[in-house]
């Protein structure tokens, strides 16, 4: 393990954690010495059995329930995580959801709920981790983003919109928190096949589609983004402040 990718002692949280991408980021840091709190929202059993995989790596795992789109959900998880970690150098703001309909049947409740969670989430999050963090020691918030923020996807346009949001938001915070020794950047994945898929029109198509058109020739997986993240939080990082990473084997770059 080289100096600039071993973690030991840093502390973690990871939003939608117990599953796909976000359980991929968790074991990866896990694996270099970061204890990470998992955040979930309704599949105890996902997250369980991510915390026993933390700790299988020899790292401390926290179990956090709670939507964190909601304000008074923040509040109690950072109560617990400042009472159980005391600090925090890692944020990966990655819970996600979201309506996949055509922009003309999307109701205000649908454009609220898919902006409110993938983009909304991000600012609360930073406000409460903020504090946690020691800026002489670094502090690293990553958000998990995807192509649909500059590509224009079928049934994708609240998501879509809610994606640009974020990675818009990434840059006003790390104008504000670079001065601060706090990094915020984004990570934009490729197709992911994860259990989100399933809820997307013609899923197999899209793979199908994804895998022809990829330079690389396979599809992203969750752990090309999870090294990615490393990548962001460790001192090869140091003057990537406020972008977007793209981790798609190529695919945005084909007409």
């Amino acid at each position: 393990m080289t100096k600039d990718l071993d973690f030991q002692g840093r502390y973690a949280l990871v939003t939608g954690g117990s599953r796909g991408i976000g359980r991929a980021i968790a074991l990866e840091l896990a694996s270099r010495g970061v204890n990470v709190a998992i955040n979930y929202l309704r599949n105890k059993q996902a997250a369980q059995e991510t915390a026993r995989a933390i700790e299988e790596r020899g790292s401390r795992a926290l179990l956090l329930k709670g939507n964190v789109a909601e304000r008074d959900n923040l509040d109690r998880l950072f109560d617990v995580i400042g009472a159980e970690f005391g600090r925090l150098d890692i944020l990966v703001s990655n819970a996600a959801s979201g309506i996949l309909k055509s922009a003309l049947e999307l109701t205000e409740r649908h454009w609220h709920w898919t902006m409110d969670i993938n983009a909304g989430a991000l600012l609360g999050l930073v406000q409460k981790a903020v504090p946690l963090m020691k800026p002489q020691e670094g502090g690293w918030v990553v958000a998990v983003s995807s192509l649909g923020a500059v590509r224009a996807i079928p049934h994708y346009a609240a998501v879509g919109a809610s994606k640009a949001a974020l990675e818009s938001l990434v840059r006003h915070l790390a104008l504000e928190l670079a001065p601060k020794g706090i990094h915020v950047n984004a990570i934009s994945a490729g197709v992911v096949e994860t259990d989100a898929l399933k809820f997307f029109p013609e899923r197999d198509a899209i793979l199908e589609n994804s895998r022809k058109r990829t330079p690389a020739g396979r599809l992203t997986t969750p752990e090309d983004v999870a090294r990615a993240v490393l990548f962001l939080c460790s001192p090869m990082a140091d003057m990537i402040h406020g972008q977007t990473l793209v981790v798609d084997g190529g695919y945005s770059i084909l007409a």
